[in-house]
């Protein structure tokens, strides 16, 4: 196989054709990431495409400090993916995507540069069936400026309550704004005037929205806060013209899981995040 660094964003794109946006749904984490940070001048994307008999035969890339995405590599090229990145991007912290081929990564990677790996998140895909949202106490609005620096505090309370720590600490409202000014929906649950729900959606992308994070403040859970937070955001995408509304939840959190699947959506594929720690 044959193995190519890309440094030009534009040339990465143009190599990919449609290899992510032909199946969005499989793909909504990379097309997303893409959109909001392929060309983000503060980001230094790392990317490769893999070719076997002059065809192209899957491609990964990432964003730092974000993991490597892997839902476009198929697991028989992961060995040659290492060993490529191994040289172009030897911190990388991890990699994403659907379960087996997050695995056969990682599997790769540990076996090219001795690192250790362990899971730091199990997670699950789900799309929208048929919308039913729950009957709760309080009204939906739409996030805006003013909003800004509350949710920055609960998007760091997200990151820190998933995964442990914060990746974003230095740019959280910047990325807050930004997800405002392209046209993503900050969805809000007010009870009796106190904002007590969010429910990030982005705007669609080849036909796909995704819903997350999700945040309730921890006082306020147990009431069906985020279910209504989470069906809001979903009827904005539909409304916006999403075909596939998505969203992840971690394994780790049966009330989430059951939630959503309460409201309508059905599990898709299981994916993983994991970690990697450098050889001693």
């Amino acid at each position: 196989m044959d193995v190519q660094a890309h440094d030009d964003p534009r040339k990465f794109r143009s190599a990919l054709g449609s290899w992510y946006s032909a199946d969005p749904v499989r793909h909504t984490l990379a097309l997303t990431v893409m959109s909001r940070f392929l060309d983000d001048p503060a980001v230094s994307p790392v990317m490769l495409t893999v070719h076997r008999d002059g065809a192209l035969h899957g491609a990964t890339f990432r964003t730092p400090p974000w993991p490597l995405i892997v839902s476009g590599l198929p697991a028989d090229a992961a060995p040659a993916a290492a060993a490529a990145l191994a040289g172009v991007d030897p911190e990388l912290p991890g990699v994403n995507g659907p379960r087996e081929l997050a695995e056969a990564f990682a599997a790769a990677w540990a076996a090219h540069t001795g690192a250790d790996v362990h899971e730091a998140m199990a997670g699950r895909l789900y799309e929208l069936g048929d919308l039913r949202p729950p009957t709760v106490p309080g009204r939906f609005r739409l996030g805006t400026e003013a909003d800004v620096a509350l949710l920055a505090g609960w998007r760091r309370a997200f990151q820190l309550e998933a995964l442990g720590h914060d990746r974003e600490t230095d740019r959280v409202e910047e990325l807050i704004l930004r997800s405002i000014a392209r046209g993503d929906a900050l969805t809000l649950w007010e009870r009796d005037g106190e904002v007590v729900s969010w429910a990030n959606v982005g705007a669609p992308i080849d036909g796909m929205s995704r819903v997350g994070p999700v945040y309730t403040r921890p006082e306020r859970r147990g009431h069906g806060y985020g279910s209504a937070a989470t069906a809001a955001a979903s009827r904005w995408a539909r409304d916006a013209g999403a075909a596939h509304v998505l969203l992840f939840t971690d394994l780790a959190n049966p009330t989430s899981n059951s939630i959503y699947q309460k409201i309508g959506y059905r599990p898709v594929s299981d994916t993983c995040e994991i970690e990697f720690t450098p050889a001693p």
